[in-house]
């Protein structure tokens, strides 16, 4: 299952990234739960372009009049793969998929309130997946880049096994232990944790 994320603060301006909500009741959720905590979305943004990550993008879009933001090595991805790949999993796909007006950078700053997220370039899992990072709150959103227990595929279209590792060692080296990190699918955990207790990281990581 793939984790939607929301992330907000006091000021109610809230960035969402990567938006999965598939199903109706889902959707419906989703948007209960911004309306009731009186948020304002300010930004889509996504880890990577696989579809699983996207399938709200046209409802944030319709509703909140936000396009999705991607680095711009999953580009071809959005536009040339991302049709192919909904054309094999579903007979006919039920909502737009929305493009990109812009596209991330490394090192860019992501404000919304009275934080920002920093854009962390982690190819792999895909030639543009990213890492969002929140030194303010010491929380990070992996994508798909690393799990708690696992670390993204890479026999998908653009998937490359060694740069993901070097993207993982160089995210370990990074960011504090303590970091809360969100993976795009499973439970939450720490970058010490990722070190410590990652099986799939056992003779393939500097950890």
């Amino acid at each position: 299952m793939e984790c939607t994320h929301i992330i907000w603060d006091e000021t109610g301006e809230a960035v969402i990234i990567d938006c999965g909500v598939y199903k109706f009741g889902e959707r419906e959720r989703f948007i209960r739960f911004i309306e009731q905590e009186k948020l304002r979305p300010v930004r889509l943004l996504l880890t990577h372009a696989h579809h699983d990550h996207l399938y709200g993008n046209d409802l944030i879009r319709d509703r909140y009049g936000l396009l999705p933001e991607v680095h711009k090595d999953d580009e071809w991805i959005m536009k040339d793969q991302l049709p192919i790949r909904m054309a094999q999993i579903h007979k006919k796909y039920p909502y737009e998929i929305p493009m990109p007006e812009h596209y991330l950078t490394d090192g860019e700053e992501i404000p919304f309130g009275n934080h920002k997220l920093k854009v962390i370039h982690t190819p792999g899992h895909s030639p543009g997946s990213v890492f969002f990072y929140c030194e303010e709150a010491g929380i990070a959103f992996s994508g798909d880049t690393v799990y708690d227990d696992d670390i993204g595929n890479t026999n998908l279209t653009g998937g490359n096994y060694d740069q993901l590792m070097d993207s993982i060692d160089f995210i370990l080296q990074l960011l504090p232990d303590d970091t809360v990190v969100y993976p795009g699918h499973g439970a939450k955990t720490t970058i010490g944790r990722i070190k410590s207790r990652n099986p799939a990281l056992n003779g393939d990581s500097i950890y």
